[in-house]
């Protein structure tokens, strides 16, 4: 069966902020550059939500792909995703891009996001 998937191009180029999106899918996925952090905070509030999110960057040494994976439930401070890559914004300093997988309607609970953080 034939899928669609909708890429759109928040800053207008491919290396910038990108959502992705699957027709009759409520799930999400966005790939947020780490200089864009600030301003993702600011225009996309479904990024406060929860889910399951990769850092990505390349090894200085051997030039591998270095991902690290975490999940974020909804917080007190409303900051969910956002809110839990800021701290690594402060803590981990390998990573340039986050990628962030959510849905449309924050329907993803506790067991949800850590069945996808394991798998």
């Amino acid at each position: 069966m034939q899928k669609t998937i909708q890429l759109f191009l928040m800053d207008g180029d491919a290396t910038g902020r990108i959502k992705a999106s699957l027709t009759n899918w409520t799930g999400l996925v966005y790939s947020l550059p780490r200089t864009h952090l600030e301003q993702s905070k600011r225009e996309r509030k479904e990024l406060h939500s929860t889910g399951v999110y990769f850092l990505l960057s390349k090894s200085e040494e051997n030039n591998q792909d270095i991902i690290y994976i975490g999940q974020a439930g909804e917080r007190e401070n409303g900051k969910g995703l956002l809110g839990r890559i800021e701290e690594h914004e402060r803590s981990k300093e390998f990573w340039n891009r986050a990628i962030l997988v959510l849905t449309s309607n924050n329907s993803f609970g506790a067991t949800d996001i850590t069945y996808l953080e394991r798998s």
